[in-house]
């Protein structure tokens, strides 16, 4: 199986309330993605799951991993699927950030538009909210 590589330019508006105060702030960022074939990894032994995973840098520094949970082909566009999965990133410090993704892949052209919405974490992030918002460059 081939491997493409995914190059998305994100904004993320996180909100962790122990640390931050009450307004939002954006943080540009970047994520790399790697499929994950089904029964590697993280990746469930489905024959139809799909995976990522790889790393993020820029305003936020880990790394992460995706499951889809739902797929749906657009009718209107044959190439076109919508999508929803649950993401982890695991920064730097440790701690985790937990998220849901929902969003519109093409599978001819490779390439995506995903807002990852965040509901908590582990350690310091366990408070943490926001949204990633990311469009994607294939290669």
């Amino acid at each position: 199986m081939a491997r493409r590589t995914l190059l998305a330019l994100c904004v993320l508006v996180l909100t962790i309330p122990v640390f931050a105060d009450e307004s939002c702030k954006p943080v540009d960022g970047h994520f790399e993605a790697t499929i994950v074939p089904p029964g590697q990894g993280h990746c469930p032994p489905d024959p139809s799951a799909f995976c990522t995973a790889g790393r993020v840098w820029g305003g936020i520094q880990g790394n992460y991993q995706f499951v889809i949970t739902s797929f749906v082909p657009s009718v209107a566009e044959p190439t076109i699927s919508f999508f929803t999965g649950k993401s982890t990133i695991f920064l730097k410090s440790g701690d985790q950030l937990f998220g849901t993704d929902t969003g519109s892949i093409d599978l001819a052209l490779g390439g995506f538009a995903s807002l990852i919405t965040f509901h908590g974490g582990t350690g310091a992030m366990s408070t943490a909210t926001g949204r990633f918002i990311c469009a994607t460059i294939s290669r």
